[in-house]
């Protein structure tokens, strides 16, 4: 599954949308970089851990083993009027203990009958449904003891087809005619099978399905497998019975049905598996980039496992209430519009590379995840984190020309060291136990920085090593259920290496540490001297039993900077390595390539032979954009100063590379989302319109022959922080555009969209904002409609701010977008953040209530309380979520309260010399 709509892929779309802030106009670096002789600078703030302390555990016991299912016979007849459905289930099944109960999983459903046949014996009605609602479970109790062997269990049920995109769900649509329909739809993962019939909803205990619809003979019905029977319901002949293959055997969180109007497009891979893409009627059109992608990764994934497919079909569909970015069912994949369509004229480039990257990661899950299912939830992470770094394996081998490593070092390492640096982060693999606990770890530390270690370790093993490993843990495990371990396994197998040694300590303590760097020259050799501490957000530590890391180490120079010259193991504190033939005059670099999961702190000699790397890019663009990054991080902990921070950034002035421009615009975001907490906010967007100033006048507004995907996503990028920071000349250029938009003159292009809408709504007033919200509703699109709603927030007056927020709430917005324009208000302006956390508040019961305590409430959070900087806000928010629970988010709302504390921090300690610098570099020379 996919989730994380507004910052992860969206990566380019939101930071094109809400850019955080600019960069570069030519000045000298400062030549005293502070950095590891800097005195130890500490943040004062107090562990989070004495704000809040981590909730107690619900106890939780797993279904009993007595009685598993092997077959699930499923008939559903769901009623798109009344949404309600009712379900019938003849389930083969096995006694291994004899029992007078059966337990199972089951929420929301009312049973009707139950009865046990044991196989050649009489029937046993269950005389009684006791439903334990807390641990969403129910035992049917029976008159007498059901012995050892095979029987049959029958239910007959009802349930209802829910608004809350959960389980099995109706989802709202309007016909090219304009009438208002529903689509009834699933969503199981995490815990939701038991929402559409009683099963055994765990993931260890998998079982083949017999899946039969009966639904309105005008309707498409889809499941899992391809039809092999479609007659006429005989009860009633406006409804059809829908008869799917029975499926592999498969754990129940990947079954998947949809009933609803839908086109195709089809086509069959390289390989002979079948491919559609199903999208709303009259869009067929727009399915076709995603139907190229998947016929080309089919065959990616089958070449690289050396496993093939092992279904005749696979069917991705575009439904329009839905809460993740995609789910990957088996056979039938299932996305947001957003995630899947793509129109050829009004789609931009950010959401052809959104569409790539969501479609691999399904399609990776197919094998792994859905072939090979972890055995608990603890190991989510595995089946996530390999998919968020597979993912970009895939779009590099489909679209080479959009340097999507560079991008992934942005888009998900960078953004997971960030929140692993919180002393409310937690390891990769955490023990889940009860279900409730399971929508927390749906976060960065699984995806993100599960993808950033396996990307690491992929870089330790070797790519030949690692395809031979993961082969071999395919064929163990197919169409059973594994554990990290088992992975680990197969993976020390095949490399020969310590896997398990060095990943545990990767997955299994939170944290990752910071490398302190210094350095000697001994005749011709580098004498380099190498230490390792857990890096810490609130900056330096000193503690006694500090947490150790197997750091595998790679080490270039300049003589060579995309060639890896030495790699060591850091398996102790500190350890001095020796590296041959390095002239004096040439610098060393730590972890090219920014594969490592770890930060640096180089010695001032070090980071000052580097920095001219920056301006003449003989430093690689991803060891450029690392090194910012790094640095800015130490900033913000306290152990070096913002100011030195950003002259490097200075240095910038000749950077071509959209990656690192995205990544100090989205550290410079963070800087201005600070400091609108002072007096002088328009300080730094003087800088920002002095560091982007260059590069925007070099792209212009208008894209030129032979520019390719990247130069579409700078030109849109670049723009929009122009745009947001007030550049007179671009705020000009872009309400000319937008008038000839709005009249019909000159649309624009897709990739200007997002930067001009921005920029109008930041300068602009309510018939701006009347204008806009026409727009929205004139838009055919999804995706056209999301870039409205992510920028609307924008809009600087405190009543337009209001109406922005009352439209959240509207029938306007799907569902799942509410949280996107509450989260671009937040993050527009000061005024904006304070009306959008006592909108929340004010509204906090019909949000909770409409997500149901999933991962959405947690992203609410984040994006409305993240960005606040004053110590008596942490204890505002951590009061209110004492009096209004949300356990799926109790993590997050630490996390945040955590932030504010180190934003305040950060403010107090650097907020003086950060205004005399940016008021002394625009000072006239005396």
């Amino acid at each position: 599954m996919l989730f994380f709509m507004s910052c992860r892929v969206s990566l380019s779309v939101i930071r094109l949308a809400l850019p955080r802030n600019p960069t570069p106009i030519a000045k000298p670096v400062s030549p005293t970089l502070r950095a590891s002789k800097l005195p130890v600078r500490f943040n004062s703030v107090s562990s989070v851990s004495t704000l809040f302390s981590m909730p107690e555990r619900r106890p939780f016991v797993r279904l009993p083993t007595d009685v598993y299912p092997v077959n699930y016979g499923l008939r559903l007849k769901p009623d798109l009027i009344d949404f309600t459905f009712e379900g019938k289930l003849e389930a083969a099944v096995e006694v291994t203990q004899g029992t007078n109960q059966i337990v199972m999983n089951c929420a929301d459903i009312d049973i009707i009958t139950a009865s046990f046949v044991p196989e050649g014996g009489e029937e046993i009605n269950a005389t009684g449904f006791n439903y334990q609602n807390e641990d969403e479970k129910v035992t049917l109790c029976f008159p007498s003891t059901l012995q050892n062997g095979s029987g049959s269990l029958k239910i007959d049920f009802v349930g209802e087809l829910n608004d809350k995109m959960k389980g099995f769900y109706r989802s709202k649509y309007t016909t090219p005619s304009g009438e208002v329909r529903f689509a009834a739809v699933t969503q199981f993962e995490a815990t939701d099978a038991r929402r559409a019939f009683p099963c055994w909803d765990e993931p260890a205990i998998k079982a083949t399905f017999d899946i039969t619809l009966i639904v309105p003979k005008e309707r498409v019905a889809l499941s899992n497998m391809n039809v092999v029977d479609r007659k006429p319901y005989p009860e009633d002949h406006s409804l059809v019975e829908v008869k799917f293959a029975t499926t592999p055997i498969m754990s129940t969180y990947l079954v998947a049905f949809v009933i609803g109007e839908y086109d195709f497009v089809e086509s069959t891979s390289s390989d002979g598996v079948t491919v559609r893409v199903y999208t709303p009627v009259g869009k067929s059109e727009q399915g076709k980039f995603a139907l190229e992608v998947a016929t080309k990764t089919l065959p990616f994934y089958k070449d690289y496992f050396n496993v093939p497919y092992p279904l005749p079909k696979i069917d991705l569909i575009a439904i329009a209430d839905f809460a993740a970015g995609a789910m990957e069912n088996w056979g039938l994949v299932t996305y947001r519009e957003t995630a899947l369509l793509i129109d050829p004229k009004n789609s931009c480039a950010s959401s052809r590379q959104w569409v790539a990257l969501v479609v691999g990661h399904e399609l990776a899950h197919q094998w792994f995840g859905n072939l090979v299912t972890m055995e608990w939830w603890t190991h989510l992470w595995l089946n996530e984190g390999f998919a968020s770094w597979i993912e970009y394996l895939c779009v590099d081998h489909c679209f080479p020309e959009y340097d999507i490593w560079t991008q992934f070092v942005s888009a998900d390492y960078t953004r997971a060291l960030d929140l692993d640096a919180l002393d409310n982060s937690h390891p990769i693999e955490v023990d889940v136990g009860h279900p409730s606990e399971v929508d927390e770890i749906f976060d960065a530390i699984s995806y993100s920085k599960g993808a950033s270690v396996i990307r690491m370790l992929h870089n330790y093993i070797g790519d030949e090593d690692f395809r031979k490993g993961m082969n071999a843990y395919l064929l163990k495990f197919q169409n059973k259920n594994a554990s990290t371990e088992d992975l680990w396994e197969c993976l020390e197998k095949a490399s020969g290496k310590p896997i398990a040694a060095v990943m545990n300590s990767w997955t299994k303590q939170m944290g990752f540490p910071i490398i302190v760097v210094d350095q000697e020259q001994h005749g011709s050799d580098r004498v380099l001297k190498m230490s390792q501490k857990k890096f810490c957000a609130s900056g330096p530590r000193n503690e006694e039993d500090c947490p150790n890391w197997m750091v595998p180490i790679s080490i270039c120079t300049s003589e060579d900077p995309s060639c890896t010259k030495m790699k060591v193991l850091l398996d102790q504190p500190e350890t001095t390595v020796n590296v041959t033939n390095v002239a004096p005059d040439q610098w060393v670099k730590i972890n090219p390539g920014t594969v490592g999961f770890y930060r640096i702190q180089y010695s001032s000699a070090m980071l000052e032979s580097l920095l001219p790397g920056i301006r003449d890019l003989t430093l690689l663009p991803v060891d450029r954009l690392g090194l910012q990054n790094d640095l800015f991080s130490l900033a913000r902990a306290g152990m070096i100063s913002t100011v030195e921070v950003l002259k490097v950034m200075e240095a910038f002035v000749n950077e071509p590379n959209y990656t690192v421009w995205s990544d100090l615009s989205c550290n410079l975001g963070v800087l201005s989302s600070l400091l609108s907490h002072t007096d002088f906010p328009e300080d730094i967007q003087e800088f920002i319109r002095d560091l982007f100033t260059p590069i925007g006048m070099k792209l212009g507004w208008d894209s030129r022959a032979g520019e390719g995907h990247l130069d579409a996503l700078l030109r849109g990028l670049v723009l929009g922080k122009l745009g947001k920071a007030g550049h007179k000349a671009t705020l000009e250029e872009a309400r000319r555009r937008f008038k000839e938009h709005v009249e019909g003159k000159q649309i624009l292009s897709a990739d200007l969209r997002s930067p001009v809408y921005l920029t109008v709504l930041k300068h602009g007033d309510s018939t701006t904002l009347d204008t806009m919200l026409k727009l929205h509703k004139q838009a055919d699109m999804q995706e056209e409609k999301n870039r409205i709603e992510r920028v609307l927030g924008a809009i600087p007056a405190p009543d337009l701010i209001q109406r922005v927020l009352n439209f959240a709430l509207s029938e306007e917005v799907r569902p799942q977008d509410t949280v996107s324009v509450i989260g671009g208000v937040a993050g527009s302006s000061k005024q904006g953040r304070k009306a959008a956390w006592k909108f929340v508040r004010d509204n906090w019961e019909e949000l909770h209530n409409r997500y149901q305590g999933g991962f959405l409430i947690s992203r609410l959070i984040k994006l409305t309380v993240d960005g606040f900087a004053i110590d008596k806000m942490a204890a505002e928010v951590k009061s209110f979520f004492e009096s209004h629970h949300a356990p799926a988010a109790e993590r997050t709302v630490q996390q945040c309260c955590e932030n504010i504390l180190l934003n305040a921090a950060w403010l107090k300690r650097d907020a003086d010399d950060i205004h005399h610098y940016l008021l002394q570099r625009k000072a006239p020379p005396v």
